[in-house]
Formats: C-alpha cells, sequence, structure tokens
C-alpha cells in the first residue's frame, strides 16, 4: 500500500478563516450546545456559511475539529510550559491558566456524547496531553511543591468546574478574569506547604475514572 498522501498547507487567509471558524465555534457550542446553528458560527467567525462548509463538511467533522484542535493547543501549552518554567509546580499553575483561556474546560463537557474518542488522532493527541501532565503532577510532588493527595483528575475536573459559565448578566471578559482569580486562590490549596484542616474528602480520580465517566454517559 502506498503511503497516503500529505495534506497541502492552507494558505495563510484560508488558515485564519478556519482559526477564526474553530473559535467562533467553540463559543457558540458552550453558549448553545451541540446542536447550534451553524450559520451563527459563521456569522460568529465572520465568514460566509459556504466557507464554513469548505472547510468542515458536515458538523460531525466541526465537532472533531474543535475537538481536536483544543486537546493539540492544551497539549502544546503543557510542552512548552514543562520546558521554559523552572519548576513542574509552577508549569502546571501556568498550563491551567492556560487552559482557562482556551476553553477546553468548557467546551468539552458541552460536546463530551459528540466527540469521537476513539478516533485515532484524538486519542494520541489526548493520550500525549495526559502522560505530560500526570508527570507534571508526579514531579511537582516529588519536589515536594504539590501536596500528594492530588491526581491529575482532580486538576482536571477543577478545571471544568473554573471553566464553566457562570449564571447571571456577567459579561464573558469579567468572567473570565473571575476566572483566573479564583485559580489563583486554588493554587495556593494545591500547594505541598498550604495549612490545612484535614485531609481531602471525596475520591481521588484518576484518568481511568474520568474515562469510565464518559463511556457512561447516555447516548
Amino acid at each position: 500500500m502506498g503511503q497516503k498522501p500529505k495534506e497541502r498547507p492552507l494558505r495563510a487567509d484560508a488558515r485564519d478563516n478556519r482559526n477564526r471558524l474553530l473559535a467562533a465555534a467553540r463559543e457558540v457550542f458552550v453558549e448553545q450546545g451541540p446542536g447550534a446553528p451553524l450559520e451563527e458560527i459563521s456569522k460568529r467567525a465572520g465568514t460566509g456559511i459556504a466557507t464554513l462548509y469548505r472547510r468542515f463538511p458536515d458538523r460531525q467533522a466541526l465537532t472533531k475539529a474543535v475537538a481536536l484542535d483544543a486537546l493539540e493547543r492544551t497539549t502544546e501549552e503543557a510542552k512548552r510550559a514543562r520546558d521554559e518554567e523552572p519548576t513542574a509546580f509552577a508549569a502546571l499553575v501556568r498550563y491551567m491558566h492556560r487552559v482557562l483561556d482556551i476553553r477546553i474546560g468548557a467546551v468539552f463537557p458541552v460536546l463530551l456524547e459528540e466527540i469521537p474518542f476513539e478516533d485515532e488522532e484524538i486519542a494520541a493527541v489526548r493520550s500525549d496531553g495526559v502522560l505530560i501532565m500526570q508527570d507534571l503532577v508526579k514531579s511537582a510532588q516529588r519536589d515536594g511543591d504539590l501536596r500528594p493527595d492530588v491526581t491529575h483528575g482532580d486538576i482536571g475536573m477543577l478545571l471544568v468546574r473554573l471553566s464553566r459559565p457562570l449564571p447571571g448578566p456577567l459579561s464573558r471578559e469579567l468572567a473570565d478574569e473571575l476566572a483566573h482569580r479564583h485559580l489563583d486562590l486554588i493554587t495556593d490549596g494545591l500547594r505541598a506547604s498550604a495549612a490545612r484542616p484535614g485531609e481531602l474528602r471525596g475520591p481521588a480520580l484518576t484518568f481511568a475514572d474520568l474515562d469510565s465517566m464518559g463511556e457512561r454517559q447516555p447516548g
């Protein structure tokens, strides 16, 4: 069998359109759910619906692209933080703030039943990111900076909670600022040196636990 031909790189304008469509899709899906009108996404991106369909032939292709883009960006942020920060704990903190900006914690719960986790591309990127994060957690604990009872699953669920849109008439900008402020507060609770009233309550979730939760979703 011959090798699969490499895809030609997109022109700058086409790449810009694609990025704007993905950003708009993330926002619209979070606001309106996975069945949001594709016309609203193209309008939010400042493109025509024909441009959306040229890049993504159907809703399934768009959903996969949104998930893959978010995973690739967060994995890249984890690698960059790991390589550039002086400690694993500092890398974790930087990564968590960047995840709030990317909004993967907001869009993934909304699209959970629509994302093809068995897809080879998604599974590979997801696995890569998980391994990096698990290593950062273990390294920060070995360094004595991260409390020993925190798991990778705790970090992931914490980011999902902070990423959820707040009720009421808050602007998107204010909600984002509050999420980063509250993450700063929570970061002190993650430190091994923080004064603690007692042991953490509730289960210490692993990545396998989170995976099994996704499998139990109705659908």
